[in-house]
């Protein structure tokens, strides 16, 4: 429970966003991955991001990615101005996600106090 307290008292949060992309999905998932990182970028409260692709093992996820935010308070003000962004773009990841076949596993991480 000291971890949760930890980023509820301003720990950073990472966002692990993990998927397993079909071949012929990859480059509109990617496209809409790109537009939302560069929305990230400049949002106040972003520490960094990485969008990661697997390029070897036998892993069945082949893309990550990962948004460092500053705290809670960071991820609790900016994803709703990136929820209105998709909406004005129509973009609704939930039904791209679905449309295309893409599995994903979405969850916030904190680090572990003393490793």
């Amino acid at each position: 429970m000291s971890g949760i307290n930890q980023a509820a008292n301003g720990g950073s949060v990472f966002r692990v966003d993990k998927f397993v992309v079909p071949a012929n999905a990859r480059e509109e998932i990617l496209a809409k991955v790109r537009i939302t990182h560069e929305l990230l970028r400049r949002q106040q409260g972003v520490v960094q991001d990485f969008l990661l692709e697997q390029f070897s093992g036998p892993g069945e996820v082949n893309l990550v990615t990962i948004v460092e935010w500053e705290g809670q308070a960071a991820v609790d003000k900016v994803v709703p101005i990136i929820k209105t962004a998709h909406e004005r773009m129509g973009f609704n990841p939930q039904e791209t996600l679905a449309r295309l076949g893409v599995k994903a596993d979405i969850a916030n991480y904190q680090r572990i106090p003393g490793v």
